[in-house]
């Protein structure tokens, strides 16, 4: 048997076909390479969408807040005293002049009894003093009555040695007495007139230090009046009693708040705005309140000069008629206008976008089934608003709901 020397196989088609394998590989990679990731789905029932408008864009900041009394009287204790009686109970319709509480002190009884004995005895010392100045006014002008009669009689006789002495018949020691008398008579005279007049400038100013002191017993009397009939608690206004929390037999010291009577229909609302906001609020704006039963157009009249607990209170008159059911301690929301910016873009305020900040916001595109992101750019905000100051047009449409969970994505596909 003969071998056959056979030739090996050619390795042309082998070759030619790993070549063309590693070439479609390599195609698909680069292909797959440059193919962008299919963008997530965003079912279009949960999106809020909203468009970019031109126009007047009311400025506005909301804050909860409470209806109160404009007029509420706090009705303090004058003085010391324990609970007798209690006759009413909070939610009562009161006068200003219905009791309700009666309060009892001893001693405070006493100190009135013992101011009226005081101005008792005030008086009767200030007629004991006018009478011992009176009398003794009166016994020093019978003094210069008497004076003046004896002046007169010496200068009658003065006239009479002084007619003797031109006929020759009066002596010249008779004459030098006379005169000397009613010289003396004049100085004497002059004297005690000075004395009545210090007399009675004197007696003016005793009576009138007497009457300031029994004056000033009279008011302290009156005052101890008052405490007395302090001890029965009036409302002191017309209106609803609305609290009151003493029971019988407590003691209450002077100051102490008894109890707080509003005026019914007047209320006001307080609002509590955040101290961020607040600085944009001031007296006489426009503001609504929501009481839950109707609005309520109110004004601004009042901002606290300071923040407690990161907000600032802001009293708001109300405006007409209030809804029924209003009624003090109601939970309200109150809107404030701030301004309004004419001639600017604006649109719903997005759900992650804060005042003059960029933020990225899915723009609609033509075809509607789309949204990529753009960076715009916001500017001022009110509650449900803001001002878009680039990056968006007029009619544009954007996706103003929650997206963070699609940070990572620049296009979202609607469904």
């Amino acid at each position: 048997m003969v071998d056959i020397k056979r030739e090996p196989p050619k390795k042309t088609k082998r070759n030619v076909a790993i070549a063309l394998a590693v070439a479609f590989v390599g195609i698909l990679t680069l292909a797959l390479s440059r193919l962008e990731a299919r963008p997530p789905s965003v079912p279009e029932a949960e999106l809020v969408i909203d468009s970019v408008q031109r126009g007047t864009m009311t400025v506005q900041v909301r804050a909860p807040g409470t209806l109160i009394p404009e007029n509420i009287r706090y009705v303090a204790a004058v003085t010391a005293g324990r609970v007798e009686a209690r006759p009413l109970r909070p939610g009562a319709t009161v006068m200003a002049g219905t009791v309700i509480l009666e309060l009892s002190n001893p001693e405070v009884q006493l100190q009135a009894l013992e101011a009226q004995r005081q101005v008792t005895q005030a008086e009767q010392e200030l007629v004991t003093l006018r009478t011992n100045l009176e009398g003794a006014r009166l016994t020093q002008a019978a003094q210069i009555a008497t004076l003046k009669s004896q002046r007169a009689q010496a200068l009658r006789d003065a006239e009479t040695q002084d007619a003797l002495e031109k006929r020759g018949l009066g002596s010249a020691n008779d004459i030098k007495r006379a005169r000397e008398t009613a010289a003396e008579l004049d100085t004497r005279l002059d004297l005690e007139q000075k004395r009545l007049d210090l007399m009675t400038s004197a007696m003016d100013e005793q009576i009138g230090k007497a009457k300031a002191n029994l004056e000033r017993l009279v008011a302290i009397a009156r005052f101890q009046d008052e405490r007395v009939r302090s001890m029965q608690v009036t409302a002191g206004l017309d209106g609803v009693l609305q609290q009151l929390t003493l029971e019988l037999g407590q003691w209450v010291v002077p100051g102490q708040t008894l109890a707080t009577v509003a005026q019914p229909g007047r209320l006001k609302a307080v609002l509590r705005v955040p101290e961020t906001q607040a600085k944009d609020v001031a007296i006489g704006q426009k503001a609504t309140i929501d009481t839950r039963n109707g609005i309520v157009l109110g004004r601004v009249i009042r901002t606290d000069p300071a923040a407690v607990n990161g907000t600032v209170t802001v009293d708001v008159a109300l405006e007409g008629e209030l809804p029924k059911g209003a009624r003090p301690d109601l939970s309200v929301d109150g809107t404030i206008e701030i301004e309004r910016l004419d001639q600017v873009l604006f649109v719903t305020r997005p759900a992650y976008g804060q005042p003059e900040s960029t933020v990225g916001l899915f723009k609609l595109d033509r075809d509607a089934r789309t949204a990529s992101r753009v960076n715009v750019r916001l500017g001022r905000a009110s509650v449900t608003t803001i001002v878009v100051v680039s990056g968006l047009q007029a009619g544009d449409k954007v996706i103003v709901s929650d997206m963070s969970r699609y940070d990572t994505s620049n296009k979202v596909r609607l469904q």
